[in-house]
């Protein structure tokens, strides 16, 4: 099989197994998390740790766990305090340990369990929060399409070659384009979203926040001199190499919703 179609053959079994976990009920979606928490954990430890998971890694798994538990019981102040509170303390593990890389490891917590209490946030228990979210995914989904497609089949300027040698400036815009068109498209299924040409707008800058967080993994990959954050899926990666964009782009959302209180994308 070749690359690409390995690549895509990975990537609609991750949006079923995605979609299942957030169809299922909100229960189902939390334990997602968890599970993909707890994998993210243990490949950011493996990154920046020299290749060990160790008790930097349990630290790290143990502070995203109970973040989005706490988060799941609606105390969000709480669970962003065990993030910050949790960075703290894996810094100390690790550098009492004398291993690894002691603030790469200490951005662990925050780094994955910001983005997964937003997320949390974000899903709520209302049948908004569920549009809110499969809207969010739509977003950067076609943001990943988009940019793949455009990035090969145009090519040309190079995006930000320091951080990332793959990414150009078609690919960037590619994403925007793509999200900017079913952005509208996803709000138009719900019922209950907003208009179409503020979702167009929302689609292009989610695409451009999502891309972001695509080069803060590559910068951070390229760093420590790898390829991939792991090789859990075929043609992918690992699982950071295939939501770093969703991550940033769902901490970024939620504090958007939060500081606007859902004034300009208000799902009624």
């Amino acid at each position: 099989m070749s690359p690409l179609r390995k690549r895509i053959l990975s990537g609609i079994v991750m949006l079923i197994l995605a979609l299942l976990g957030l169809f299922s009920g909100r229960e189902s979606f939390e334990l997602m998390l968890a599970l993909c928490g707890a994998v993210l954990a243990w490949e950011w430890t493996r990154l920046v740790g020299e290749g060990r998971f160790g008790v930097s890694g349990l630290a790290i798994a143990f502070v995203v766990l109970a973040a989005g538990a706490v988060a799941t019981d609606e105390r969000f102040a709480l669970a962003l305090l065990v993030c910050f509170a949790g960075a703290v303390g894996v810094f100390m593990v690790a550098e009492g340990g004398k291993r690894g890389h002691p603030r790469w490891l200490a951005a662990g917590p925050l780094y994955i369990g910001l983005p997964i209490v937003a997320l949390i946030w974000l899903r709520g228990y209302d049948l908004a929060g569920l549009e809110t979210i499969l809207w969010l995914m739509a977003c950067v989904w076609a943001t990943d399409t988009g940019a793949f497609f455009a990035g090969r089949g145009i090519g040309g300027p190079k995006l930000a070659p320091a951080l990332s040698p793959n990414k150009t400036w078609a690919g960037l815009v590619g994403g925007m384009a793509c999200a900017a068109l079913v952005a509208p498209v996803a709000g138009w299924l719900a019922p209950t979203g907003p208009s179409g040409w503020r979702l167009a707008l929302a689609g292009a800058a989610i695409a451009v926040v999502a891309q972001g967080g695509d080069l803060l993994e590559s910068f951070v990959k390229r760093h420590f001199g790898v390829k991939d954050s792991g090789k859990l899926i075929p043609g992918h990666g690992g699982l950071f190499d295939r939501v770093d964009g969703l991550l940033t782009a769902a901490a970024a959302f939620a504090l958007f919703q939060w500081a606007t209180g859902g004034a300009i994308l208000a799902w009624r």
